[in-house]
């Protein structure tokens, strides 16, 4: 009896000081012979795609379509991971996975550490990936903001004006923000961030103007220093945040006087001036040359020789052969009653 006492009591001690994650899922039946990924992504701008640097480990669905990986060999604090499956042979992955992306994966992104259970099974419309079942709220912080993103994407769809636009890309940018802070989790509100200040996006200028005044920032710096200091994603984001003060600082010290603007104006508008009577004289020029009855694609010849393009270079901007250029070529000495390129440039000075 003590013997038995202390087998289970050794058992259960075993699974506090022995951590072990398990994500399982499901996938349809597109993909049940596709391979399936496990990633870590410790850059948060590459939380989305296909980097086999990123890559952790990989399985492939049973004949049900179920999957797991399991294991002890993730970090204790939280981290962002990525599982994604496709169906490209290793040629295509050469080709699809190029700088991460790749148009036949499907994926999903979650907060883990190396005591997390999650699922990931079949939404209500069989759709996969779509859902994280797990007693860790964390887990799940990520797919929260994905749908709240998804809903901005339905909203704008709907607005029409420029203005009206302009108003709502304010409001998305604020509850994106607010909604990643209220998740109390400093890499969900990372996860937002890299969205709102991707630079490709609607909302960058939003994200730029904000940074100058809004504390946010550097309360978010702060949290990710407290909860996860040595972290690659609290160095990267630190980085980023310089950088981007800094540009915002040499673009202040940029701003000019008015009286800049207006002799800038003044220069611009008499360059302008001189190339319209400098393009008007070339067009005289030409008129005069079409008094010699070039083609139109002896004319195109004449243009290129004027800009000292070689005949296989003409050629291939005409999608010609070099013996047709040469034709073309002689038929122009011919009609400007020249012999040479040096000629043809010397008369049309």
């Amino acid at each position: 009896m003590r013997t038995s006492i202390i087998s289970i009591f050794c058992l259960l001690a075993s699974q506090f000081l022995w951590a072990q994650y398990q994500f399982s899922g499901k996938v349809n039946s597109d993909h049940t012979d596709g391979r399936i990924y496990l990633s870590v992504v410790e850059d948060y701008r590459k939380i989305s795609g296909v980097y086999p640097e990123q890559i952790l480990d990989q399985t492939q669905a049973d004949s049900t379509g179920n999957f797991t990986f399991t294991g002890n060999i993730l970090p204790n604090e939280n981290r962002i991971y990525r599982i994604h499956i496709d169906n490209c042979n290793e040629e295509e992955e050469r080709v699809n996975h190029f700088t991460g992306h790749c148009p036949n994966s499907k994926e999903i992104v979650f907060v883990a550490n190396n005591s997390t259970v999650l699922m990931l099974p079949f939404s209500f419309e069989n759709e996969m990936f779509c859902e994280v079942v797990s007693q860790n709220e964390q887990a799940k912080a990520l797919l929260k903001i994905d749908s709240l993103k998804n809903d901005m994407r339905f909203a704008f769809s709907t607005y029409r004006s420029e203005a009206n636009r302009k108003l709502n890309s304010k409001k998305w940018f604020n509850i994106l923000q607010q909604y990643g802070e209220q998740l109390q989790e400093p890499l969900a509100e990372l996860y937002s961030y890299a969205f709102l200040s991707d630079r490709s996006n609607e909302l960058y200028g939003y994200y730029m103007e904000d940074l100058k005044k809004n504390p946010y920032y550097d309360d978010l710096l702060r949290r990710l220093q407290e909860k996860y200091p040595d972290s690659p994603y609290t160095l990267q984001y630190a980085a980023e945040l310089q950088s981007d003060r800094y540009l915002i600082q040499q673009h202040a010290k940029s701003s000019l006087p008015w009286w800049f603007w207006l002799l800038s104006g003044i220069a611009i508008l008499s360059l302008a001036g001189n190339y319209y009577f400098f393009r008007k004289n070339k067009r005289l020029q030409q008129k005069e040359f079409d008094k010699s009855h070039l083609t139109q694609q002896e004319n195109k010849v004449l243009e290129l020789i004027l800009q000292d393009k070689s005949n296989k270079e003409i050629a291939s901007l005409l999608f010609v052969s070099v013996s047709t250029v040469k034709t073309h070529i002689n038929n122009v000495y011919k009609k400007l009653n020249v012999s040479s390129r040096e000629e043809v440039k010397q008369k049309l000075a």
